[in-house]
């Protein structure tokens, strides 16, 4: 074996041990063997099921390779018969050498036969090579064909090269092996982040579909700022690692909504069920003592009494679940706070508590202070929760911009306040299609959705008049429609 074969092996080897995307894998497999054994063409089979469905091919005299791209050759798989030389290569467990298949009765060769008739191409000499990993698994078979001697004619392989082949075979199916295994950790891991978002989602009626939704715009909206960059002529700047890294970030940015109470995440009004109950049961009250007193003959106006009573139920209606509040409900809340009964004890009672209205008065939105605080503190818990996650190195910045998703660039945000540059890109898209999802979704106990323009024109204000979101990269969401595009996909998910 010469000094450049030895060098060509140890590369195939650093080869094997560095790649990890399973297409590409294969592919460099095929040709590395390919160059090894100087052989004109060759098919990578893996097992499927009882089959070996081709997964790359290569052919340099006919100049066709498919399958390094992910799209497999369009051609049915070969049965795991004896039959054919690669099915019994595998079957059996070992090298199958093939001089000149024109003169070789033992296995059927009618799929070559007929491939060089389509093609005008000659094949002759073959080389199956099994792969198995270490425990002695069937993965797929190397099928060589065509050796080449020093003038370009078509000659057996050597008996010598099927040693190497074979030691190269047996460390490239445990690399595959391990890919795969890879590859099924992190499927497992991300259905495992899909579980655990649907499992936040599905604790409330409301907000049901936020995270699926932003997933969703989420890739649209990456898969056209990468197609942007191409076509200037630039390189995509969310390539797989990234693109995934983010796009978990989205699926798992509201995981501390796990431990904030329902009460406080569901809150429909401004008053909890049991105060807007109590408020109730109170002017049923009024009304029932004014009857009492107009009947002992201590009241002549019991109609003008349960007129204000309806009044101020009335007023409480339309102030609970308003989304704003105006001046003119304040004041009138104010004076219904001032007004006073007497219970049958004859103590002096508010016919509207401190607490009550305290909640009633809260201008914007059903929380009060103190519920806005637990509420953004699901933040905090993201961070605290994500923390417990052994993230892999690919995937280490997904509790960061997972927790910072509601920063902005001018330093308003929480929990950190960061601003400008403390922002990453990343997190600036989070924030974009959380709060596009906010605004347009339909399915918030405390507001309607907007349509898709009016939510643009206030992620518009919000950063070039505001401040606090990145003008460039609003501009290019609006611009690639994402959520348009990701409907059809929603639609398909439910």
């Amino acid at each position: 074996m010469t000094q450049e074969q030895i060098k060509k092996i140890l590369n195939v080897g650093v080869l094997l041990s560095s790649e990890r995307n399973l297409n590409r894998l294969l592919e460099q497999i095929l040709s590395s063997v390919m160059e090894l054994a100087r052989c004109d063409a060759g098919t990578l089979y893996l097992l499927e099921k009882e089959s070996l469905r081709f997964c790359i091919m290569r052919n340099d005299t006919l100049k066709t390779y498919s399958g390094g791209d992910g799209k497999l050759p369009d051609l049915p798989p070969v049965p795991l018969t004896p039959e054919n030389v690669c099915a019994r290569a595998l079957l059996e467990g070992r090298t199958i050498h093939v001089a000149d298949v024109t003169c070789s009765p033992d296995y059927d060769f009618s799929g070559s036969a007929r491939y060089d008739a389509m093609t005008g191409y000659h094949t002759r000499s073959m080389l199956a090579v099994p792969m198995r990993n270490r425990t002695g698994e069937k993965l797929g078979v190397l099928q060589l064909i065509n050796a080449m001697d020093e003038s370009g004619n078509v000659q057996p392989f050597p008996k010598e090269m099927a040693l190497v082949l074979e030691s190269i075979s047996s460390q490239a199916a445990i690399t595959i092996q391990n890919v795969r295994y890879i590859r099924q950790i992190q499927e497992l891991f991300a259905s495992f982040v899909r579980v655990m978002s649907s499992a936040i989602d599905e604790r409330s009626p409301y907000n049901g579909s936020h995270t699926r939704h932003m997933a969703a715009y989420g890739e649209k909206f990456l898969d056209y700022l990468n197609a942007r960059a191409k076509k200037e002529g630039k390189e995509p700047p969310f390539l797989p690692q990234r693109r995934e890294e983010l796009l978990m970030s989205i699926w798992l940015h509201d995981i501390g909504k796990l431990v904030i109470p329902l009460e406080i995440m569901d809150k429909p009004a401004r008053l909890l069920p049991d105060q807007h109950k109590a408020f109730l049961h109170r002017m049923e009250v009024i009304r029932l003592l004014g009857e009492i007193e107009t009947l002992s003959g201590r009241r002549t106006n019991l109609d003008e009494l349960v007129q204000e009573t309806r009044a101020a139920e009335s007023l409480v209606e339309s102030v609970n679940a308003a989304g704003f509040v105006t001046d003119e409900k304040l004041a009138a809340l104010e004076n219904l706070s001032g007004k006073m009964y007497r219970d049958r004890d004859g103590r002096e009672l508010p016919w509207l508590s401190r607490d009550e209205y305290a909640m009633l008065a809260i201008r914007r939105g059903t929380l009060s202070g103190k519920e806005r605080d637990i509420m953004q503190s699901h933040v905090a818990m993201t961070d605290k929760l994500l923390s417990q996650i052994c993230f892999s190195p690919e995937l280490s910045h997904v509790r960061g911009w997972a927790a910072s998703h509601h920063e902005f660039l001018n330093g308003s945000g929480y929990p950190k306040k960061l601003s400008d540059d403390e922002v990453p890109a990343e997190v600036r898209i989070i924030t974009i299609l959380d709060i596009f999802d906010a605004l347009t979704a339909d399915d918030r106990p405390y507001k309607p959705g907007m349509p898709a323009e009016r939510a643009l024109s206030v992620l518009d204000a919000m950063a070039n008049k505001e401040g606090k979101l990145d003008p460039l990269l609003v501009r290019l969401f609006e611009e690639s429609r994402c959520w348009e595009q990701a409907g059809e996909m929603i639609k398909g998910e439910k």
